[in-house]
This record gives C-alpha cells, sequence and structure tokens, in this order.
C-alpha cells in the first residue's frame, strides 16, 4: 500500500461515479485520493475473460447510451487516454415470433418510417424531445431544482411519469408498442408502474442523439480512460484497499461514499444521526439480476437480419407478454418467458474473440436474492428468435445474485442500479433531505448510483456530489 498523506477529499469506490466525482474535485485544484476495494478500478465498467482465454467479457455494463450522452462525460478528452467508441448500425432490435423485428436506430426517421403506422406518433414524440435535450439534459440528470427550461422540463416529466403501458396506447400497431416494451424495461419495475416511462424517453432520445455505442476493447476501456485522465490531472488511486470503518481513511475535509445505502451504514452508521440511519435502514432494492457470458462458435443465427445488425437485442415478444413476465417477477416469481436483454459487442468489435468466434452477453430480472439458475430459460428464448443458437454456445459462465454481490457490494440482492426508482424513491433516494448526496455528518457524502439521477454509465450522481461538495466545504 503507498505511504499515506492528508488530501481534501477522499473517493471510496471507483465505479463511474467515484471516478466522476474524483475528476470533478480534481478538476477544481483539490487533491483528491480514490480508493478501490478490488484490484482493478471500474466497478460496473470491467471485462475479464470469464470463459476461455481470448473470450473478453462485459462483466456488467456493456453497451452505453448514457455514457456518450452524460452531460458530464461529454465534456472530458476520454479518446485521449484510449476510449474508442463502436456504433453498430442497429442501437437496438427487438424480435417478435412472427420473424420480423423492431428497430431503433441512430436516425429519428429512418425508425419512425419502419413503425409504419405509427411514423407519426413516433416523429411527434420523440422529434420533440430530441430537439429539446440540450435544453433539459442537465434538469433530468440531476436532483430536483428549479429547472433551467422549466416548460421543457414539464413537458418532458409530464411523459416521465406516466406508466409504459400507458404511454403505450398512443401507439397502433404491435411492434411499436414491442419497441417500447423492451425499452422500458430497463426500469426493473413492472410496466403498469408510474414513471417507468423515465427510462423509455431517455434511452430512445439516446439512440437519436447519441447512439447506443460500445467501447472498443470493452467496458474496461472506459473505466480506464476515466482513471488516466483522472491521474495526469495528479489524483492518486489506490486499489485492493476495501474499506469497513471511517478509521482506515486518510484525514480530509470531505469523504464521498460510491457505496450503496446498506454498505453506508456499515462504514460509517455510528456516525449519523438516528433519523437518518432509519431512512437508509428503509432504502428499498428493486430486481436482481440473472446473468449469462457465452463463448460462441459462431455469431447468433437470429432470424430476423435487423438482429444481426444491432448492438443490443431485447427479447420477449410483444409488450403483453414483457409486462406480465416483469410484473410476476417483481410479485416473486421466475417465468418460464422471461424478459432478456442481449448485447452482441464481437459482431463490431473484433478484438473481443478469436477470429471466427464470438461473446454475447445477457440477462434476465429476476427476484431480489433470488439463486435460482436461470440459463436454460434465458437460452430457451434466445433460441426462440434464432433458432440453431445453442448449438454455437463452446462455454457459458454465469452470475446468480448471491454471486452478483459478492463481486460487488454495491449489487445488493443482485440489484445492479441502486435501489427501486418507483416513485416512492425516484426523488427521496437514499433518504428526503434538502441534498440527497449530503448525510446527517459534515463531511461525509453517498454518491452512488443510490442517489439521482440513478443507475447506469453517466458518472451524474458523482458529478452532482462533487459539486455539493465544492459548494458547501471548498
Amino acid at each position: 500500500m503507498n505511504e499515506r498523506k492528508d488530501y481534501d477529499a477522499v473517493v471510496v469506490g471507483a465505479g463511474p461515479n467515484g471516478l466522476a466525482a474524483a475528476i470533478t474535485l480534481q478538476q477544481a485544484g483539490l487533491s483528491v485520493l480514490l480508493i478501490e476495494a478490488k484490484k482493478t478500478i471500474g466497478g460496473g465498467m470491467r471485462t475479464a475473460e470469464l470463459t476461455l482465454p481470448g473470450f473478453k467479457h462485459d462483466v456488467c455494463s456493456a453497451i452505453h447510451p448514457m455514457a456518450v450522452m452524460s452531460p458530464f462525460f461529454k465534456t472530458l478528452p476520454l479518446e485521449a487516454f484510449g476510449l474508442e467508441w463502436i456504433e453498430p448500425p442497429v442501437a437496438a432490435a427487438h424480435p417478435l415470433d412472427d420473424g420480423t423485428a423492431a428497430v431503433l436506430t441512430r436516425s429519428l426517421e429512418t425508425t419512425a418510417q419502419l413503425l409504419n403506422e405509427d411514423k407519426e406518433v413516433y416523429l411527434k414524440v420523440f422529434g420533440k424531445l430530441v430537439k429539446q435535450w440540450k435544453s433539459i439534459q442537465h434538469d433530468v440528470m440531476a436532483p430536483l431544482h428549479i429547472p433551467e427550461a422549466p416548460f421543457s422540463f414539464v413537458d418532458f416529466g409530464t411523459k416521465a411519469l406516466l406508466p409504459a403501458t400507458q404511454f403505450a396506447k398512443r401507439f397502433k400497431t404491435e411492434k411499436a408498442k414491442a419497441l417500447w416494451a423492451g425499452l422500458t424495461a430497463h426500469a426493473v419495475q413492472p410496466l403498469d408502474r408510474l414513471t417507468t416511462s423515465a427510462i423509455g424517453l431517455v434511452l430512445t432520445t439516446a439512440a437519436h442523439t447519441g447512439g447506443w455505442p460500445l467501447p472498443k476493447g470493452g467496458s474496461q476501456s472506459l473505466a480506464d480512460a476515466l482513471a488516466f485522465y483522472f491521474l495526469s490531472l495528479g489524483g492518486k488511486i489506490e486499489t485492493d484497499t476495501p474499506i469497513s470503518s471511517l478509521k482506515q481513511l486518510p484525514s480530509s475535509r470531505a469523504v464521498l461514499f460510491d457505496v450503496s445505502p446498506k454498505q453506508l451504514l456499515k462504514i460509517a452508521g455510528h456516525n449519523f444521526s438516528s433519523l437518518y440511519r432509519s431512512q437508509l435502514t428503509k432504502y428499498r432494492y428493486g430486481m436482481g439480476v440473472f446473468k449469462v457470458d457465452w463463448a460462441l462458435d459462431g455469431a447468433i443465427p437470429f432470424t430476423a437480419e435487423e438482429c444481426r445488425l444491432a448492438g443490443t437485442v431485447h427479447i420477449g415478444n410483444t409488450l403483453t407478454e414483457i409486462a406480465a413476465n416483469e410484473k410476476a417477477t417483481w410479485q416473486g416469481q421466475h417465468p418460464e418467458k422471461p424478459f432478456v436483454l442481449l448485447a452482441q459487442q464481437s459482431l463490431f468489435d473484433s478484438s473481443r474473440a478469436p477470429e471466427g468466434k464470438h461473446v454475447a452477453w445477457a440477462y434476465c430480472h429476476v427476484p431480489n436474492g433470488s439463486t435460482k439458475d436461470m440459463t436454460a430459460a434465458i437460452e430457451k428464448q434466445v433460441e426462440r428468435f434464432a433458432p440453431g443458437f445453442k448449438e454455437r454456445i463452446i462455454a457459458r459462465h454465469t452470475f446468480n445474485t448471491s454471486e452478483l454481490e459478492q463481486y460487488n457490494a454495491n449489487y445488493i440482492g443482485g440489484d445492479v442500479i441502486g435501489g427501486a426508482t418507483d416513485i416512492g424513491q425516484l426523488f427521496t433516494r437514499p433518504a428526503l433531505r434538502y441534498s440527497p448526496y449530503r448525510t446527517s455528518t459534515k463531511g461525509i457524502y453517498i454518491c452512488s448510483a443510490s442517489t439521482p439521477p440513478g443507475g447506469g454509465v453517466h458518472g451524474m450522481c458523482g458529478y452532482n456530489a462533487a459539486s455539493r461538495v465544492l459548494k458547501d466545504l471548498f
């Protein structure tokens, strides 16, 4: 371990938010130490040979629409530090049982055109949002405050608060409804709940403004670029240093934790007021995930050609089917036909697998804490839309919720987005306070995905928390 000294700020946890917080503080001229429990930095941005030598799998995050649309990440010179984005021809494809597929592309007009009868509705809704996005992006990606563009923000907010199933009623075709269902299933909630339209609106806008790219070489490339930039500013990083007590930290004016509320209680709970401890104890986590990585003897043979051009494939058929299965999962069941989110990085990045071979990445939602093996159910869903897929599997690696939490302590019960983002916690995560990043103790802050704006590789939780630290203490 490196010799310790005093710092202006210490950041615990080197995921996207911890890195963003550390960079923001270092940019302001502070001396910052970033501490990571694991041997490598990255949090949800790591790449490893999980199956066979030469097959590079993204351990957690894979496709990064939120990273390229992040108001903070967009300001950083990450390409100068080794980051290279690859954008597939199709952002996301959604196969249906009739052999066709709905598609989301970079082009607003092309996507609308392919939705036939729903073309005009799509153009009206998302054309307006694409035009508004630049003026509302900071408002959407921040805690509750007086918005800079109030009318545009309210227009977005009234749509975002709707249940996905209700929003879908404006579409006529099953294809458009299915595309919307796959996008809103990223909310990790039943689609008939309030606010589930929010993530669909953001992800669709992301496709039409910045795309759904993947980092060349794997998600670790994004983490490394952020770390190299932080180091170039004079920041310091310590890895392989798990923190279980405040006593382990060097003295500083501020400590920012990129950890879940449950972890924060373990590390610093005795320093907090009884009210704040109670609020963190009552914080609710959402559904977990069961994840599979495959080493393949060839590309996935999707029936629909559009799926063979997509970086991301949403598997679940119709809105009705996806909504029913997500609701069943939320209620503690394990549906036979779960919604599956799949990425096929090696189709567009040859560095991910040996020549002629491929990797693929997929997960389905499961009840929080579930240890049920969903491998067969996931593979059956892929085979449903890609006959012959199973024959191409050379090796596989799986994570259940317990193994995911063991890998990353932030993933409580397999919840990879930092807590349920329903109406009860959307604006008050992790506690009801003037600033969600402040704890009850001066100088201690939380900057994880359990703060606004929530899960996703965008760094805005870290940026917002660091901005609050600068206002409060420096």
